[in-house]
């Protein structure tokens, strides 16, 4: 499978989302170790984590499997953020759900997370949504530190605004690696409203969270969409979510798709995306037939 460089780290083209492992009936480290290993047989590497998914419990699941198989991490690329606030798990007395890009809560998230994942090092950390109160010195130097300590290999953010983007990284040393942002072809705004085109110019590759809308695009997306994605994804032998995701992969702005799913046989059939073949005609259409109407 293609790799892509995010800084000092190298990612699977396709990620592995795991914001709903905490969700399935089955949370045993046998079970989330054979999800990775259906990951491992594509070559999908690379495994998204946040603390705060599954009400700050999923990294620790995903740890519970880690030490269970201690062979997978020298295999894997992990990835985890950090900045959200909610009034569940460890910070149930939060008064509200916030935001903290204080050095204080980066450096105290990132010593949890190591923790509940049983790791040395964190491949890549990502800030999880802008903060309106964010000192970018503070929250820069905290990142800076945090590279230099080698507790985490590369950093980024998630959420961001090319400005938001900008100004985090004027008082930094370290280059950030990556944006993740919502994108598919139900939430395309970002091809049009200068967040494509940014990160393009930086060189900076997009990681893509949600790329098939959280199913949404069954039961939103217009029948002709619908109808089309499933007879290109027939065409390759393969069925409409691996045609949505090639959809991104076909994009010059090396977009890094992350899907989650419990299923393992949906799991197994992650790396179909790479079996369609997405033509400009065929990459406009579907685009033509997510906005409604033909561009201008």
């Amino acid at each position: 499978m293609e790799r892509i460089s995010l800084g000092a780290v190298s990612l699977s083209r396709l990620v592995y989302g795991m914001w709903r492992i905490g969700d399935d009936p089955d949370t045993s480290p046998a079970h989330v170790q054979a999800k990775i290993e259906a990951c491992l047989a594509q070559g999908i590497t690379s495994f998204d984590q946040a603390d705060i998914y599954g009400g700050y419990t999923a990294e620790a699941i995903l740890g519970a499997a880690l030490k269970a198989a201690p062979g997978l991490r020298d295999q894997m690329q992990i990835v985890t953020k950090c900045d959200i606030v909610a009034p569940v798990g460890r910070h149930a007395a939060a008064r509200v759900k916030y935001y903290d890009t204080s050095a204080a809560h980066i450096n105290a998230s990132v010593e949890a997370s190591l923790r509940e994942m049983g790791i040395e090092t964190i491949d890549l950390l990502l800030i999880h949504r802008p903060d309106p109160l964010m000192d970018h010195v503070e929250t820069g130097a905290a990142l800076d530190g945090l590279v230099a300590s080698g507790k985490v290999r590369s950093v980024g953010v998630s959420n961001f605004r090319p400005w938001d983007v900008k100004l985090l990284q004027s008082a930094m040393t370290t280059r950030l690696a990556t944006n993740q942002i919502e994108l598919s072809l139900i939430a395309h705004e970002a091809f049009t409203n200068g967040d494509v085109a940014f990160h393009q110019e930086q060189a900076m590759p997009l990681m893509a969270w949600s790329p098939l809308a959280g199913g949404r695009l069954l039961s939103e997306a217009d029948a002709a969409l619908r109808q089309r994605l499933t007879a290109i994804g027939a065409a390759h032998g393969t069925d409409w979510t691996a045609v949505a995701v090639a959809w991104l992969l076909r994009h010059p702005a090396r977009i890094l798709p992350v899907l989650g799913t419990n299923t393992l046989s949906r799991i197994a059939a992650i790396g179909d995306a790479h079996k369609v073949e997405i033509d400009r005609q065929t990459w406009f259409e579907l685009y033509t037939l997510a906005l409604g109407h033909e561009v201008a």
